[in-house]
């Protein structure tokens, strides 16, 4: 194709027989220059824009000052509000900088790195990949089987929420700190299980479990110099393994049911037992009081006995005269009595005074002498 200068995209619109590049002839038969003859004519150019016409000292040493510049410049960095600034000097850390504009040796002498320490990490055990915020390596098919103390199987599944606490430990103590902290977190989890009953760990004793594998897991990686912190370790089900769940149910409904009827036998027991002990306390009272009141009866007795006996020796005639008064009276005291005057008779007529009617004649005094 040969080369135009009629408003193409090199000729500028200008006229003459000038080549792409704005200047020189163009070939013969239209051909465009020789590459040869371009370079050296760039290179002669760049030479006259060279202090001194060439590559003299002045020159080396302008284009060493530049790109010593530039790689000088290559050592600012910035720090994130999130972030950290670790420095490393041939790989020994010297430094950890805050947020903000820094400046380090440029490389290789000096490198940064800028590990989030705001970001709230997960690890999960025991759930589906479905159910987990990261895809992360299982050591086995049943790394949530746990043997609890009383020697039953647990299917465990719980998730360790983390972050990074020392930058400068998390980025040159632990090589994997996902991988880390998932491992410290089972073995954490195993113990803690371990000394547990299956039953506990799933109602009263769930909450003391989590607080045990987080302080476990949290002092084992303080013993690695992780410079991790725990912050939460959420429990999301104790379980038996899925082949015996239905019969597990069953023997928890049976001790349901159990303890169901044991609370409906102590209420009767509770309800029935205090209510004979009360009869039985009423009956022993009561018959304290008649003991107590025949007692008393017989100890009155006795006495009016004695008094009695007193007063016969000292007088026995009035007293015989008073007990025989005292005799009838008690005897004719609720009976009908008639009086007959015998000194006022008539021949064969008996005088009779009705008193008992009298007695009961309206307006009357009643009782008969």
């Amino acid at each position: 194709m040969p080369w135009q200068n009629n408003g193409g995209p090199w000729g500028g619109g200008g006229g003459g027989n000038r080549g792409p590049w704005g200047q020189g002839p163009r070939g013969p038969g239209g051909q465009p220059p020789n590459l040869e003859d371009l370079l050296r004519r760039g290179q002669d150019r760049f030479k006259e824009m060279v202090p001194g016409g060439g590559w003299g000292k002045r020159g080396i040493a302008l284009a060493a000052l530049v790109l010593v510049g530039l790689w000088a410049s290559t050592g600012f960095y910035r720090v994130d509000p999130d972030q950290l600034g670790i420095v490393t000097r041939f790989g020994e850390w010297v430094e950890t900088t805050d947020p903000g504009l820094h400046y380090h040796l440029p490389a290789p002498i000096e490198r940064v790195q800028t590990p989030s320490v705001t970001t709230q990490n997960r690890v999960d055990v025991g759930l589906p990949l479905s159910d987990s915020i990261r895809s992360v390596r299982r050591e086995s098919a049943n790394e949530s089987l746990i043997l609890t103390g009383d020697e039953n199987i647990a299917d465990v599944a719980f998730s360790v929420f983390w972050v990074i606490d020392d930058a400068g430990k998390y980025l040159f103590n632990i090589e994997n700190p996902d991988d880390t902290v998932r491992a410290v977190a089972i073995s954490a989890m195993r113990e803690v299980i371990g000394r547990s009953r299956l039953q506990d760990a799933q109602t009263e004793g769930r909450e003391r479990v989590a607080r045990e594998a987080r302080e476990l897991i949290q002092s084992v990686l303080n013993a690695y110099g992780a410079g991790v912190q725990i912050t939460q370790l959420q429990l999301h089900r104790v379980d038996p393994p899925a082949a015996v769940i239905e019969a597990y149910r069953d023997v928890q409904a049976a001790r349901a049911n159990q303890e169901q009827y044991r609370n409906e036998a102590e209420a009767y027991y509770n309800d029935k037992v205090p209510q004979a002990r009360g009869q039985a306390q009423k009956i022993l009272q009561e018959s304290e009081g008649y003991r107590q009141q025949v007692v008393a009866d017989a100890q009155g007795q006795a006495s009016r006995f004695q008094s009695v006996l007193t007063a016969y020796n000292a007088a026995k005639d009035v007293t015989v005269q008073r007990i025989y008064i005292e005799t009838m009276e008690g005897i004719l005291r609720n009976m009908n009595k008639m009086i007959l005057d015998g000194g006022n008779q008539t021949q064969g007529v008996l005088p009779y005074l009705p008193l008992p009617e009298l007695g009961r004649a309206p307006g009357n005094p009643a009782g008969g002498q």
